[in-house]
This record gives C-alpha cells, sequence and structure tokens, in this order.
C-alpha cells in the first residue's frame, strides 16, 4: 500500500485527524508528520494565555500515525478489518504550542495475534522529544458498517 493509500484508509475527518503526511512505512515502523494549526478549539483554553497541546492530543496523533497507520499497512487496506487502541504508556518531556509541526516515529515491537505493540516518539522541528512512550491495539473485524 502506499502512504495516500493509508491515509484514505484512516477512520478521521478534520478537526480530528491529526496526520498530514507519512514519510516511510514499512513491516517495522512508520514515520509521518502534523502541524498543529493555531485555530484548533482546544487552544481557547489550554492553558488561558498560554496555549499548550493538551498531552492526550500528543498521544491520539502517535496513535493515529504509529499505530493506525501502521495497523492498516498490515491490514493491506482490508475494509473488513479495523482497529482499537488498548493501552498506552506516554512520557511527556516539553511543550507542542499552535502552528508547531511534529514528527512521529514508530517502531514496532511485535505484530501477532493481531496485537500490534509499537514504541513511539514525537520530535519538535528543532529535533527535541517532545513525548515519547508505547501504544498497543488490537487489528479486529469490524463491528458494525
Amino acid at each position: 500500500m502506499t502512504s495516500a493509500q493509508i491515509l484514505e484508509k484512516l477512520p478521521y475527518a478534520k478537526p480530528f485527524l491529526f496526520v498530514d503526511e507519512l514519510l516511510q512505512i514499512d513491516e517495522n515502523g512508520v514515520v509521518g508528520t502534523y502541524r498543529f494549526d493555531q485555530n484548533l478549539d482546544f487552544y481557547q483554553g489550554h492553558f488561558k494565555d498560554y496555549p499548550i497541546t493538551p498531552g492526550v492530543i500528543l498521544t491520539e496523533t502517535m496513535a493515529q500515525i504509529g499505530l493506525a497507520c501502521l495497523a492498516i499497512y498490515f491490514a493491506q487496506g482490508n475494509p473488513n478489518l479495523s482497529f482499537a487502541i488498548t493501552s498506552t504508556s506516554i512520557d511527556f518531556l516539553k511543550p507542542v504550542f499552535p502552528s508547531e509541526k511534529v514528527t512521529v516515529t514508530s517502531k514496532k515491537i511485535y505484530f501477532r495475534f493481531n496485537k500490534l505493540s509499537c514504541k513511539v516518539k514525537m520530535e519538535n522541528e528543532a529535533g527535541e522529544v517532545v513525548c515519547k512512550g508505547n501504544i498497543a491495539g488490537m487489528v479486529t473485524k469490524r463491528i458494525h458498517e
């Protein structure tokens, strides 16, 4: 599958799509980018007068690029398959501000019995790690159409 085909299969849409581009994907991992639009609603209240990207959104960005895209790659676009996150363990090291572009790198730890586990990290444009950890999920049959 090409990067464009994988992006088309993602089950997200704006404003909850946090993948702009896939730079590399293969059976060992994925690298992708996203730029946080300064007009995203959550910046209005997180935090007042000092907007930063919420950790849950950083986790979601890593999950979309580092787990969902890789799961779609392994499923080879099979429309009868879906995926769900089963666990996360993320360390947050630096803030991510509005308009920042981040790069997510995900390395497959294992993919067996339909469970995918990845080591993920997110870097800012300066190459600094802003968060890192592990994300796991299951590739499953689609429950409803």
